[in-house]
């Protein structure tokens, strides 16, 4: 009794720092704190587990523990930054398999459960296949491994009758109170078969809310299987994942106007839609025109985005940036919620340059400012500038919130070449009276406006 005790206190504390860290992420400030916090959670859960009674297998599970441990260090150290939306995808989808593994151990057990057990492990056993299949399809999506979406005819027909199917098998292990390696088999190779036929046809510009989808599944994978282990820190910690999977999924949805219907069953993402066609032509601006405009400017705004993560180009910037407030020019950063193609990725890039939170401002903090903006300087940013969401109705992007840049009296849009940005769609941005395009390596374009200022 003292020990269960111990051990169901022990998961309670581990859930309550859980929620502790994962409320400190929510701010830069506090996020580093908050995965101390969350890892403090995990590791006391993982202790107490030991001391689960009828525990066996002791070196089995230190074995995995150590190899997982190793290989998540070696990725962790070893990843780019530019690289995290698919390492998320990734781990994401582990923490989906292990919770259908865990259902699949308890189907097959041989043991009779109850219905609400089976239930739940059935359910959580098709939520985490799911998961775990379309997680890895969106690893390889935004990997580079898969360039195109794949479709077929009656696509979706198929996909009902694999779920029809799917549901059919669960059933009939319901009634069972329990699954034979046949059928457990089958219901699990249907679900892993569904996770992959949803998500090969959505295009790569919706991977990130597809991505935080996948998330908020796991979690509420995770919670089932807690509840058939009957153990509260897998509950509550799958909860909490599932629930903030749940609202960073509707942010990202909101974030490009886009529903989850129209991510699961169209096409946007795989440039099949132009929109209007843009007229006029791209104006270019040598490195040493752009210094000085920004140099003499009062009010500059700086919005980076993925290309400026791919060229390592924060640090540069953030030495810009110092170089003009030295001059008494106002620069803040402009962020939009799906820059760099996951949440919060441009806020940890700034940040590890050491640029300021107090002059980092979201969407809907800078938009009204850029009226006032001397100069908008965007780097490495495409869709999330693109005035046609706002004015060209046959846009796939219409009605997705964007970064004002267009209204600044100056823009100047540091960019490697002409091409389009990652969902296919020409930027009209590029193309207005105002604008300029700054053409090279952001981390070497950055260099020479360091240089042309630092020569005035």
């Amino acid at each position: 009794m003292t020990g269960g005790f111990v051990i169901q206190a022990s998961y309670f504390v581990a859930a309550v720092l859980f929620i502790i860290g994962l409320k400190r992420m929510s701010s830069p400030v506090t996020a580093r704190g908050g995965i101390i916090w969350a890892g403090a959670g995990m590791v006391l859960a993982t202790v107490v587990t030991f001391a689960w009674p009828g525990m066996e297998n002791y070196l089995l599970m230190i074995a995995a523990i150590g190899v997982g441990g190793v290989l998540a260090w070696w990725s962790g150290k070893r990843v780019a930054m530019t690289d995290m939306p698919q390492m998320i995808a990734l781990y994401n989808g582990m923490g989906g398999g292990a919770a259908a593994a865990i259902a699949a151990v308890e189907l097959l057990g041989g043991e009779t459960h109850g219905f609400v057990v089976t239930l739940l492990a059935l359910l959580g056993a098709l939520i985490g296949a799911v998961s775990f299949s379309g997680s890895l399809i969106a690893f390889a999506k935004l990997q580079g491994w898969m360039k195109k979406p794949i479709r077929f005819a009656a696509q979706n027909k198929t996909n009902a009758i694999l779920l029809a199917a799917t549901i059919l098998a669960g059933i009939v292990i319901l009634i069972q109170g329990h699954g034979g390696p046949t059928i457990v088999a089958v219901f699990f190779v249907l679900a892993l078969a569904i996770g992959i036929l949803v998500t090969v046809p959505i295009g790569g510009a919706d991977m990130p809310v597809v991505i935080s989808l996948y998330n908020a599944l796991t979690g509420l994978a995770v919670a089932f299987e807690g509840f058939v282990l009957d153990n509260a820190a897998m509950i509550i910690a799958g909860t909490v994942v599932g629930s903030a999977g749940t609202l960073l999924t509707q942010l990202m949805a909101k974030a490009m106007n886009r529903s989850m219907t129209s991510v699961l069953f169209s096409g946007f993402g795989d440039a099949a839609v132009e929109g209007t066609e843009v007229e006029g032509t791209m104006k270019p601006i040598e490195a040493s025109d752009a210094g000085v405009m920004m140099a003499f400017a009062r009010k500059v705004i700086i919005i980076p985005g993925y290309g400026m993560a791919v060229a390592q180009a924060q640090h540069k910037i953030w030495e810009l940036t110092q170089l003009l407030q030295e001059r008494g020019v106002k620069v803040t950063f402009a962020i939009h919620p799906v820059a760099g193609r996951m949440p919060g990725h441009m806020n940890v890039l700034l940040a590890e340059a050491g640029v300021p939170y107090d002059i980092i401002y979201d969407l809907d903090e800078i938009n009204q400012e850029f009226d006032n903006a001397d100069v908008a300087l965007v780097i490495g940013a495409n869709d999330v500038v693109n005035p046609a969401a706002r004015t060209d109705t046959s846009s796939p992007i219409y009605g997705m919130p964007i970064l004002n840049a267009d209204k600044a009296d100056n823009v100047i849009i540091v960019k490697r070449g002409q091409g389009k940005g990652f969902s296919g769609i020409e930027n009209a941005l590029f193309f207005l009276d105002n604008s300029r395009m700054l053409y090279g390596d952001g981390q070497a374009v950055a260099s020479e406006l360091i240089h042309s200022i630092k020569e005035l």
